[in-house]
């Protein structure tokens, strides 16, 4: 069909995810060092516009909410080839620390004050 396929997109989510954290100063690996995971709690997508397998894709993150315990992503999936949003996204993300979930603010307040800060 030429197209992308949709399970695509959550990898794409992924690795905006990633880069992000790192482009924050936060390395998910590092944050992993720390005892701490991210993982998906939910994610939505909505795809509007296909995507051709030889057109170029930026993603553009931005924070929906933080509040120490959550961490809510919006994505937007911008067709530099066709120059228009081919997708719309967001994921929410929980904390574990020690095999249980838990607030930043409470557990590790560094941490929490860290990402507050870089956020805002």
């Amino acid at each position: 069909m030429g197209i992308i396929h949709h399970s695509n997109y959550v990898k794409w989510m992924e690795e905006a995810r990633i880069d992000f954290m790192d482009s924050i100063g936060l390395s998910y690996h590092e944050m992993e060092k720390m005892g701490v995971s991210s993982p998906v709690v939910s994610l939505s997508v909505e795809y509007k516009k296909q995507v051709e397998f030889e057109d170029k894709i930026e993603i553009r993150l931005s924070v929906i909410q933080y509040n120490g315990a959550v961490l809510e992503l919006e994505y937007e999936f911008y067709n530099l080839t066709k120059d228009e949003i081919c997708t719309t996204a967001t994921s929410k993300h929980c904390f574990i620390h020690d095999n249980r979930i838990v607030s930043l603010k409470k557990e590790l307040p560094k941490l929490d004050a860290d990402l507050k800060q870089i956020i805002e």
